[in-house]
């Protein structure tokens, strides 16, 4: 890949570079759905693009930075939807939130990051995400066919709306059946990018080939749990002894994927854009190295078959130290 990686991506413990990274495949959402469905068995993701109108996920955007601009996150004089970060401002007093985030589920930041993270989590519920974005019929109906799962397609509530602040912490190394463990490994996530990431941007990025080494972590937990004498609902509880107490798998990106053999897979996305990946897929992030100081702003929806056992917690909103 000369020229597309560069010393400015980074993940927490060093750059990326051809060397341990290479490109996601881009997949157009209007292949038959056999390919398709093809593509993401063989990979474990499936990366479509403009799968979703891009004015929908933009006014999204701009709903959320124009209720979020009171902190002061904003540059002066900005438009909310171009969501550029104020460089008056400190960072600290805008943390992200979600797993792996300050620390886990809790709450983040100090007492002078309190209106933020007050109004991050209240966006949770806002309607202009929790109706028009979340329950967005173009991406309900592509899931509905591309699993074949119809009516039976249920749309968790609980979402991770994050926002990532230029130079920042990143999204830890894991895989959603860590955090999805009282349902069947059939749920389907989708990360949305609500605008556009360039590749610097702090975009999500999938060790390559990794579902079958999700799996074999997973495995290696419940075998573990076993020989400790956990019961099955014990062992839903419990971390790996190879996690962090966050349910990250690792905070180093670079050092695990050559623990693995695998290079990182990465890309620019561009709002409309949707990643599709399995539970046992290994997936970080980024560090947000923006040149013009963009904030990185993006959802995880999932996705399961009613008829078959999930993870029924996922079925409230998200909330701070929520158990999940």
């Amino acid at each position: 890949m000369p020229g597309v990686l560069s010393q400015t991506l980074t993940v927490s413990d060093g750059p990326l570079t051809s060397e341990n990274a290479a490109l996601l495949r881009p997949s157009d959402p209007n292949l038959p759905l056999d390919e398709l469905r093809q593509r993401f068995n063989e990979d474990g993701y499936l990366f479509l693009k403009q799968v979703l109108p891009r004015e929908d996920v933009l006014e999204a955007r701009r709903q959320y930075f124009s209720y979020l601009a009171p902190t002061g996150v904003l540059k002066d004089g900005s438009d909310p939807v171009e969501g550029i970060f104020n460089p008056d401002k400190t960072p600290d007093d805008y943390p992200g939130i979600g797993a792996g985030a300050a620390g886990g589920n809790g709450r983040p930041g100090g007492e002078s990051a309190a209106q933020f993270v007050d109004r991050a989590i209240e966006a949770h519920y806002k309607d202009w995400y929790t109706e028009k974005l979340c329950q967005h019929p173009a991406l309900y109906d592509f899931i509905a066919k591309f699993t074949g799962w119809g009516q039976n397609t249920l749309t968790f509530k609980r979402t991770l709306l994050r926002n990532n602040i230029p130079a920042t912490k990143p999204i830890g190394v894991h895989y959603d059946q860590i955090f999805i463990r009282h349902g069947e490994p059939t749920s389907v996530t989708a990360w949305v990018p609500i605008g556009d990431i360039k590749l610097t941007g702090g975009g999500l990025i999938y060790l390559e080939d990794s579902d079958s080494v999700g799996m074999k972590i997973e495995d290696d937990f419940t075998a573990k749990a076993v020989a400790a004498g956990l019961t099955e609902e014990e062992a839903k509880y419990a971390f790996n002894s190879n996690m962090m107490s966050t349910g990250m798998l690792s905070e180093n990106p670079a050092e695990f994927a050559k623990q693995h053999g695998r290079r990182w897979l990465v890309s620019a996305y561009e709002a409309g854009d949707v990643v599709l990946h399995k539970p046992h897929m290994i997936h970080a992030s980024t560090v947000n190295n923006d040149p013009d100081n963009v904030i990185r702003l993006a959802t995880d929806l999932r996705f399961a078959d009613s008829s078959r056992p999930y993870d029924k917690r996922w079925m409230n909103f998200y909330r701070f130290n929520d158990g999940v």
